[in-house]
């Protein structure tokens, strides 16, 4: 159990996806311009990563090594496919949004990256613990850069369309956030915070506290 809550933990802060290791970035950047869409596109990745992570797990034993990459990818195309039908079909306004960022989950570096590097040589139970943890990291900085992005970018937050948040009136929101130059700028500013939440971590584990 103190494994696989490490191996949880290790996707949420020490290997975070997007903070520590940077793969995905580019999806990130482009969707997360709204907090709705984004919160589903971090919903989808857990879910290819969880899926992913446990059919590779069970089938490790027999998948040629000569051939892993090509059954990864057949792997998470399934997966991903199941995802696409269902925003497609339940969520079309959101689909609208996100376009075609859902099918390209398929060549997404932290899906490839976390099969190759961690369920096709550990069980079950650690590739799930591992899955869910770079998804949820995932999920919690895209959702996070979402929020700063709309808010001040726009001057609301909006849910299914209806604002759900809103600045004062006369809030000259600089759009340049809500543009890729923003995105960065952004996700520089949310790096150093995290970066700066380590250093005191580290000074507090020095000092024994």
């Amino acid at each position: 159990m103190n494994e696989w809550i490490a191996t949880l933990r290790n996707g949420l802060m020490l290997e975070n996806p997007l903070m520590r290791l940077m793969i995905g970035l580019c999806a990130t950047l482009a969707v997360s311009t709204q907090v709705e869409s984004s919160f589903y596109m971090g919903l989808a990745v857990i879910f290819v990563l969880l899926a992913g992570n446990l059919i590779i797990s069970s089938f490790r034993g027999v998948i040629p090594d000569q051939v892993r990459i090509p059954v990864f990818i057949v792997v998470i195309a399934s997966f991903v496919t199941v995802v696409d039908l269902t925003m497609k079909a339940y969520l079309p306004a959101v689909y609208a949004v996100l376009g075609i960022w859902i099918p390209l989950i398929v060549v997404n570096c932290l899906i490839l990256g976390r099969a190759e590097a961690f369920a096709y040589r550990n069980p079950v139970g650690l590739s799930i613990a591992d899955g869910l943890g770079m998804g949820l990291g995932f999920l919690i900085v895209i959702v996070g850069l979402a929020f700063f992005r709309e808010l001040f970018g726009t001057g609301s937050l909006a849910w299914t369309g209806e604002p759900v948040v809103s600045l004062p009136e006369g809030y000259p929101a600089p759009a340049i956030l809500v543009l890729f130059p923003g995105g960065f700028l952004t996700f520089g500013f949310l790096m150093a915070a995290f970066n700066a939440l380590d250093i005191w971590r580290e000074k507090r584990k020095e000092a024994g506290e």
